[in-house]
């Protein structure tokens, strides 16, 4: 009885994960499909791109929610059981990465799941592990999204934010030390999501979002409107 109990908590977490909020939410917004538009995830991130601030905030809010959600159901049928929690809020960021609801074949024919990058998900299940987190790995998440301006690290600091405090936390007695494990392997199954975006990085080609974005944007404007008054004067005389 109880291991079918835990295989049903896995699986509801699974499935909770694999929704594609951002595809559902992005539809709704402009009709477009999320995963034909820049990177093609399903997260918070490439939702803003394809619909907007709000799509992408509402996104990411449910993408959380996931995260939350998981955890929340584990201690509802399993008290107390740190391990639990930790399983099943991983299992819920590996189905939002790799959604069974976004099953298709690649150019070679094979199938592959699609989803998001899962930094919303694993914020989710670390607030809820403990949630005055949330002023800390939201707010660097955030700055570092919208201030360096790529999403793949603010991605990446949300597991190093999570073990930062799960660490602190541990050792002052307030938290079990299973919780770092948490943060160790969100992060690990985020940086295997992102391997195109940190060889991106690596190279200087990553995209940019935020106010770096828009700068980009307009210097290139500037740079092609030049270029076209200097490549035909006549005509601009």
């Amino acid at each position: 009885m109880q291991l079918l109990r835990i295989v049903f908590v896995m699986i509801i977490a699974y499935l909770m994960g694999s929704i594609p909020v951002g595809l559902f939410v992005v539809k709704l917004k402009n009709g477009q499909d999320v995963r034909t538009i820049k990177s093609g995830r399903t997260g918070g991130t490439n939702a803003m791109r394809a619909a907007g601030f709000w799509a992408g905030f509402i996104t990411s809010c449910l993408d959380l929610a996931k995260g939350m959600l998981s955890v929340l159901i584990a201690r509802l049928i399993a008290p107390d059981n740190y391990w639990m929690e930790i399983s099943t809020a991983l299992i819920a960021i590996i189905g939002h990465n790799y959604s069974i609801f976004l099953i298709e074949r690649d150019t070679t024919g094979r199938l592959r799941f699609r989803g998001g990058a899962g930094g919303a998900t694993a914020a989710g299940g670390a607030i809820i592990l403990w949630l005055p987190g949330i002023f800390i790995i939201v707010p660097v998440a955030v700055a570092i999204l919208f201030g360096v301006g790529y999403a793949s690290l603010a991605t990446i600091s949300i597991p190093i934010s999570s073990i930062i405090i799960f660490i602190i936390r541990a050792h002052l007695g307030y938290a079990p030390w299973a919780y770092i494990l948490y943060g160790i392997f969100a992060e690990l199954i985020i940086l295997w999501a992102l391997r195109p975006n940190i060889k991106r990085l690596l190279n200087g080609t990553e995209r940019l979002v935020g106010w770096r974005a828009k700068r980009n944007q307009k210097r290139g404007k500037t740079d092609r409107n030049q270029r076209q008054f200097s490549g035909n004067p006549i005509k601009n005389i």
